[in-house]
């Protein structure tokens, strides 16, 4: 076999000689092995997820042995064979792909090639591995959506079918019926990494883009001299913030500049200051570094109390206050003076990162009068508006067509516009496709985090533990721009007051501008911060009443036909005295080293905002093809809207296909956030569903060719403040119960986690998400802060804290379906956010029974995974 040469011979240099999935390659530059597999082998099963060692998505074999590409340099690799996905055996792809569909080890899917791959070596390495050989063969590959088990338990089935120990079924196709462990449907272009992220495109003709960002979170820009760039060879042209129509967007307040302009002050550290189009990505850092920046450093506002000091400067026109809300029912103060015993205290936690493994990418074209983007985000119809704006072509918002490609995660942080402005400006401007990807430290500085908190809560009960108030006052920082300030923080406020049967209640909330990196939608919406304060009172409570932290909650836990502190009558699905029963036994064998902890979260939008559903089935080639713009992120909404649709019609798997959200083919069925797909857009394809089973009743699908089927649920809410004694905020609320369990040494031995998500669609998918939600709880609670000093990120992806898989303990899905349900989405209700909740408060309560010591603040100090570790063993209870 030839050697293929991949790029042009350089006098008086010896090649470098690389062996990669049988082939042998020469090439005369050294890199990384990463970029010489991507870029020039073309082979995209390898990610990039970060270029710094630290996530394991580039995970190839050299050799034996698995090695992170984006550290590893052509020079180095010496004679050793390099395989990828695309070079495994046929074997090992099919026992992969087969072991992770049935394990559920799938849900982004970034990082899953990586894991394959880490999965092989160990296997390979031994045939019969162990579960703890499996995780620490996987220990430099970090998931953030799985929590690892269902990844450990697919290598662990792979591991048996390669040796013969287990007979796969493959003529039984998967069933597309509810309460089934249905196959995902993205699961096999995930595991062979042959499914296509943003990053993944390759056009003709496509140009690289790239921002030139302040040095500093709070600067006046002076100037900027970008000539000599203009003059390098292959710079096809630098976008100014004069260029762009309207210059400022945003997902509700529009206060976010595209680019800042010459004479502005910058706000944070992200703030964009031109972009650089280019031929390609070495020209395009090459022109980056040409380019003289003149900006008069300023002191930035770095906290909450600074923002509020009565002569800081105004980071916005209209004031550092971004939002305020006011929650209130009865009369609380007056209730506390009355009660037997009350709890005061004050809580604080940090800004924490996403951390999805995909960095932020899109890829934008002209197209027909407008322009059409391949964008990783969470609403095809949100980016659409956004950019709407951008071009002030708010009455055609449809010359913008938006598509997703496979989303590499997104917990909320994928909400907002972050690479979408400038690529859209510039692919329209320069009629040639550009490409935007931000590396991991950019994305790391610029997208919104979990907002910090700060709040005191008090708490009181009568003699027999019985709620009867509860007042609050929390403070968000929620940095240089709005994002979703308002819906959190109303959020973390309304969610406050705790799953619990109370009538008197006070809250107040306050979300300010800092200089600071922005913070929006995080998985938990705001309650888990708001959570972790309700919770670590009520363990207070119960010690001043003499019960135990489970009697108090199920004395108060809230139950059908009872009324919610925010007025509301709890449904006939309410379960969370059920998932209370659910861990009673286990918390009360380990009470002196377990915490419990209980939560509720709305599904759906409500609050009175319009929130809608929409489906539309269209019958091609003997095919029902489904058409809603319900962007996937990994929790595998496509799979459920298909088990849905299977449900109503009778087809089976392989007649019902789910379209890609395109804004230009399917009908607006909202935000991925809210944990609303399931039961609003559910129940519209439920619905639209149902149109078409009335005609298979007389019909093959063949005999319904070309017809559409189409259904837009919607089910009014009341907004908050509304004057009706017993409102509608949500449509539906989820509870759920979490108990923690440490060992002798402090660390976190097992967790228990009770959930009411009313019918389970998908018992596999369902499962995924809570041990997932778990896992990111356990690192808010103990391990996780983004360093920010003086409104500068001081950290890496490396050194998030994020949990690897040797570190997971033990976890135990209890998943509680009551027999009497909401008649919407088959009694469906969300499950991704509630599943991070309550998991933190939880591993404080078990601190607390473990040492006595309250730790009022996350991430929490004195603590098994504490730096440096303390000797806290030794103190007295």
């Amino acid at each position: 076999m030839a050697n293929i040469l991949i790029d042009k011979k350089v006098d008086n240099q010896e090649p470098f000689i690389i062996k990669v999935n049988g082939q042998i390659y020469e090439t005369y530059e050294d890199k990384t092995l990463l970029r010489f597999l991507r870029d020039d082998l073309k082979l995209k099963s390898v990610k990039d997820g970060c270029s710094q060692g630290a996530c394991g998505t580039c995970t190839v074999l050299v050799g034996e042995e698995n090695k992170r590409s984006c550290v590893l340099r052509l020079s180095k690799l010496k004679d050793a064979e390099v395989v990828t996905n695309e070079g495994l055996t046929q074997q090992e792809k099919d026992a992969f792909v087969y072991a992770f569909t049935k394990a559920g080890s799938v849900q982004c899917g970034f990082c899953i090639p990586g894991m394959v791959m880490s999965g092989v070596s160990v296997i390979r390495k031994n045939p019969k591995p162990g579960e703890e050989d499996i995780r620490l063969g996987i220990k430099n590959n970090i998931c953030r959506c799985t929590g690892y088990e269902k990844i450990v338990r697919g290598i662990e089935l792979a591991a048996a079918i390669l040796r013969g120990d287990y007979k796969t079924d493959t003529e039984k196709d998967s069933d597309a019926k509810i309460g089934f462990r249905t196959n995902r449907i993205d699961a096999k272009e995930k595991i062979l990494g042959t499914g296509i992220y943003a990053d993944d495109i390759e056009l003709e003709k496509m140009l690289h883009g790239s921002c030139v960002r302040t040095k500093y979170p709070r600067a006046k820009f002076i100037d900027i001299d970008y000539s000599e760039a203009l003059k390098l060879e292959g710079v096809v042209g630098i976008l100014t913030a004069e260029d762009v129509p309207n210059n400022i967007v945003g997902h509700i307040q529009q206060d976010w500049n595209v680019f800042v302009k010459k004479g502005e002050i910058t706000k944070s550290l992200g703030d964009a200051l031109c972009f650089v189009v280019a031929e390609n990505t070495k020209v395009l850092e090459e022109a980056k570094k040409l380019i003289k920046v003149e900006l008069e450093e300023l002191k930035p506002i770095s906290s909450v109390e600074e923002a509020m000091a009565e002569d800081a400067p105004n980071i916005h026109p209209n004031g550092n206050l971004c939002q305020e809300r006011h929650v209130s029912r009865g009369n609380a103060k007056e209730a506390l003076k009355k009660c037997a015993y009350t709890v005061t205290q004050e809580y604080k936690t940090p800004f924490t990162e996403h951390a999805f493994l995909e960095p932020e990418c899109c890829v934008a074209l002209p197209y027909k009068d407008g322009v059409k983007v391949y964008s990783s985000d969470q609403s095809v119809y949100d980016t659409r508006k956004e950019l709407s704006i951008m071009f002030n072509w708010q009455d055609e918002p449809e010359r913008i067509v938006v598509e997703n490609t496979l989303v590499g995660g997104g917990f909320g942080g994928k909400e907002d516009m972050s690479v979408q402005p400038p690529a859209a400006l510039a692919a329209y401007l320069f009629k040639r496709p550009v490409k935007h990807k931000m590396t991991r430290d950019e994305s790391l500085r610029w997208h919104p985090k979990r907002h910090p908190m700060t709040a005191t809560f008090t708490i009181g009960c009568d003699e027999n533990g019985i709620f009867q108030a509860m007042e609050a006052e929390i403070y968000f920082d929620t940095g240089a721009y709005a994002s979703l300030c308002g819906p959190v923080l109303e959020r973390a406020c309304t969610h406050s007051v705790g799953p619990y049967n109370y009538q008197n209640t006070d809250i107040h909330g306050y979300g300010y501008y800092t200089n600071n990196p922005p913070a929006g939608a995080f998985r938990g919406f705001g309650v888990c911060q708001s959570n972790f304060a309700m919770e670590s009172n009520i363990n207070l409570l119960a010690e001043k009443v003499g019960i135990s932290p489970w009697e108090i909650r199920y004395r108060n836990a809230i139950r059908p036909g009872q009324v919610l502190p925010n007025g509301q009558i709890a449904d006939c699905s309410t379960a969370l005295a059920e998932t209370l029963e659910a861990v009673k036994d286990v918390y009360e064998e380990n009470k002196e080293h377990a915490g419990i902890a209980c939560a509720m979260k709305n599904a759906g939008v409500g609050v009175g905002l319009p929130d809608k559903g929409r489906a539309k089935f269209i019958i091609e080639d003997g095919i029902c093809k489904l058409y809603c713009a319900a962007t996937g992120i990994g929790q595998g909404v496509g799979t459920v809207m298909l088990q849905i649709a299977g449900e109503a019609t009778g087809l089976s798997y392989d007649k019902i296909k789910i379209m890609t959200p395109n804004s230009e083919t399917s009908p607006d069925s909202g935000t991925t956030s809210g944990s609303r797909h399931t039961l609003i857009t559910g129940e519209a394809v439920r619905r639209a569903a149902e149109k078409l089973a009335e005609d298979l009743k007389e019909n093959s699908l063949k005999d319904l060719e070309g017809k559409e089927y189409f259904y837009e649920y919607f089910d009014p809410t009341d907004p908050l403040g509304s004057d009706k004694e017993n409102p509608v905020s949500h449509i539906a609320y989820g509870f759920a119960t979490h108990v923690v369990i440490l060992n002798d040494d402090g660390t976190v031995k097992e967790v228990h986690a009770a959930h009411d998500s009313g019918k389970v669609i998908n018992p596999t998918t369902i499962e995924g998400q809570i041990e997932g939600g778990v896992v990111m709880g356990l690192g808010y609670a103990l391990t996780e802060d983004l360093k920010v000093q003086n409104s500068v990120v001081k950290a890496k992806y490396g050194t998030l804290g994020l949990w690897r898989a040797p570190a997971v303990p033990k976890i135990y899905t209890i998943l509680v379906e009551k027999e009497e349900l909401l008649d919407i989405a088959y009694g469906a209700k969300g499950i991704g956010e509630i599943s991070t909740i309550p998991i933190a408060s939880a591993v404080q309560g078990a601190y607390y029974a473990f040492d006595g010591i309250l730790r009022n603040e996350f991430p929490m100090k004195d603590t098994a995974y504490s730096k440096p570790k303390k000797d806290f063993l030794k103190k007295d209870k």
